[in-house]
């Protein structure tokens, strides 16, 4: 096998929760010696998030895999020292306290620079690192009410739904690993270029911002048509058709029809020529208008109908469409299968050890999944190889 593409690059992780770690988590996928820090006898807090059993949760094994886990007290004057001595060693650290915190701990960036000239810095935080509420905390279910996602989530008559994960940590994660990236990849294109000046090598990610990035033409539109979007459930506003729909044995499909010429076939597939061929329905804009009608005609033909003659019907008219999954759906699934996205170890859950599959590696290079190498590891895991072998 080749090497990985970011084998020899080295990560500091002082992150704990969901935002930094899932930085760490891509970073270390794909090759990176990731050292997660955590709080001696505690630990990243995560281990015990969603534990039905046992004494480390699957969202641990999953967020932390292929890093190394150290035992380091940042607060105290050693800690911060032997933190120093690993930056040394690191082309990158991540972050996610408070703004000023790792400033308090003599840690901040001018420290780490000091330690390792050029070394990147990435910061998440709630607001990024200036302006007026930047010294405020908040987790993702505030960013993600903040940043414009909240409000279009959910039923338009009830209040506000969240999306069952915390989509806003995640995006941070992932911008926060991007933007690392880009400053190596910036570096690696030019060796003979000075180094960044410091200020250029930290990557400021803000929850809300990370979130903001994501609501599409939510701003735009508000400015230059007066519109306020609202929530419209499994819907998306003005795209029509495109919802989820229920089948006759009780599940649920969603289907994407609103492409001008999808629309065509998907109203052929159902039985329904005369809504293709009606003047008022040739384009999303007056789809979208009548928007309430099309569903109910679509309901009607697939409550009519199993999930599997639904789908099979779509695919062969080829209209998008797919099963709402569940966890027991995706194991199951021979398209992620036949990619590796589900990898299997054997885990201690506390009543045994049991053979549990864990999310692939995405963006897939080649035809499949790289491998995991190693799930989230235990507490303290690495400390004695990382301490003993760093100057």
């Amino acid at each position: 096998m080749s090497p990985l593409p970011l084998a020899g690059l080295r990560v500091l992780e002082l992150g704990n929760y969901i935002a930094a770690p899932t930085a760490g988590r891509l970073l270390a996928d794909f090759g990176a010696e990731v050292i997660k820090v955590e709080r001696p006898g505690r630990g990243d807090e995560i281990r015990t998030w969603r534990l039905y059993r046992g004494r480390t949760s699957m969202l641990h094994r999953t967020l932390n895999r292929n890093k190394k886990s150290i035992e380091l007290d940042l607060k105290s004057d050693e800690g911060r020292m032997t933190a120093l001595k690993l930056a040394a060693g690191c082309d990158v650290v991540l972050e996610n306290f408070r703004p000023g915190t790792l400033e308090s701990w003599g840690l901040g960036p001018e420290e780490l620079d000091d330690a390792r000239p050029g070394i990147v810095v990435v910061r998440v935080s709630a607001y990024g690192q200036n302006g007026p509420l930047s010294g405020e905390p908040g987790f993702a279910a505030v960013a993600e009410a903040v940043g414009g996602l909240r409000a279009l989530v959910g039923e338009p008559d009830r209040p506000p739904a969240r999306t069952g994960v915390s989509i806003g940590d995640t995006l941070a994660g992932i911008y926060g690993a991007f933007g690392a990236v880009i400053v190596l990849l910036g570096r690696a294109r030019d060796p003979r270029a000075p180094v960044p000046p410091l200020a250029d090598r930290i990557i400021d990610v803000a929850l809300n911002e990370a979130v903001l990035s994501v609501t599409e033409s939510l701003v735009p539109d508000h400015l230059a048509y007066g519109v306020e979007r609202r929530r419209t459930g499994g819907r998306v506003e003005g795209i029509a058709p495109s919802n989820a729909y229920r089948c006759q044995d009780g599940s649920s499909v969603v289907v994407a029809g609103n492409g001008d010429a999808i629309f065509r076939r998907f109203m052929a597939a159902i039985g329904r020529p005369d809504l293709a061929e009606r003047p008022d329905l040739q384009d999303n804009s007056a789809r979208w208008a009548n928007v309430d009608e099309l569903d109910a005609a679509i309901e009607e033909w697939s409550s009519g109908r199993p999930r599997d003659e639904v789908l099979a019907t779509l695919a062969k008219a080829g209209v998008p469409a797919g099963p709402i999954s569940t966890a027991a759906d995706i194991i199951a699934d021979a398209q992620y299968a036949a990619r590796d996205m589900i990898q299997y170890f054997g885990v201690d859950t506390g009543d045994g050890v049991h053979r549990v599959g864990f999310p692939g590696i995405v963006p897939v290079i080649g035809d499949r999944s790289l491998p995991i190498r190693s799930l989230g590891p235990g507490l303290g895991e690495h400390t004695a190889e990382i301490l003993g072998e760093r100057p």
